[in-house]
């Protein structure tokens, strides 16, 4: 595993285990960027299977990135990380005080973490392509994935700005801008099915917390 110090002047010791096309890490990456926190890159490679070194297997035995080690605090699960962050770090805050829009934020997360991440996981396409055919994988993803945004579009729909929940940056966006990316990218699903999802991808594309998460400039991206 290969790693990239970035000191921190406050003397912090955060460092995030990641790889650079991992959506999960990705969110995370936004969030430590948001909150202006420098840590140190700990690149994992997935393809090289390094994450299932007993080095790594020891931070999470379920051989996923990210993992955040704060000196001798490690946390596994973007979703957890990214509320510890929150709870240590309250500087420009990721969850919006309003109750109602709090929950939605939390809503959309879990819409991102349990209906549509999943079915992009390496594991998980891999195991389909195994045991049925490389066209089914596809198929198989794209219709899972698009009856997830198509709840999500239903989801902001009243609550959307320039942004997933109004005009401020909060949790929603963080796993929102990923997964988003990766479909329309990857999947390449029909744009024009998701208008409000399209708005949020082009808002998020000029945010330069977001832009510095971005999988090819990271320390592990592969280059040309």
């Amino acid at each position: 595993m290969a790693s990239v110090s970035r000191a921190n002047s406050s003397g912090s010791k955060l460092q995030l285990y990641s790889y650079f096309r991992s959506s999960c890490a990705w969110r995370v990456r936004i969030a430590l960027n948001l909150k202006g926190l420098d840590y140190e890159y700990k690149a994992v490679n997935l393809l090289k299977g390094e994450q299932f070194s007993p080095e790594f297997s020891k931070l999470n035995p379920l051989n996923y990135v990210p993992v955040l080690v704060d000196e001798d605090i490690v946390i596994a699960d973007s979703l957890a990380i990214i509320l510890y962050l929150e709870e240590k770090y309250p500087q420009n805050p990721l969850l919006p005080k309003d109750l109602h829009k709090r929950a939605i934020n939390f809503q959309a997360a879990n819409i991102v973490c349990a209906n549509i991440q999943p079915f992009l996981k390496l594991a998980v396409m891999n195991y389909i392509e195994e045991k049925i055919n490389t066209d089914e994988k596809l198929v198989w993803a794209q219709y899972h994935i698009g009856r997830g945004f198509a709840a999500l579009e239903k989801l902001l729909k009243d609550f959307s700005g320039k942004y997933a929940t109004g005009d401020e940056v909060f949790l929603a966006d963080l796993f929102l801008a990923p997964q988003i990316h990766a479909v329309f990218t990857g999947l390449k699903l029909d744009k024009s099915e998701f208008p409000l999802l399209s708005k949020l991808h082009e808002a998020y594309e000029k945010l330069p917390a977001f832009c510095a998460a971005m999988p090819d400039v990271q320390p592990d991206a592969l280059k040309p």
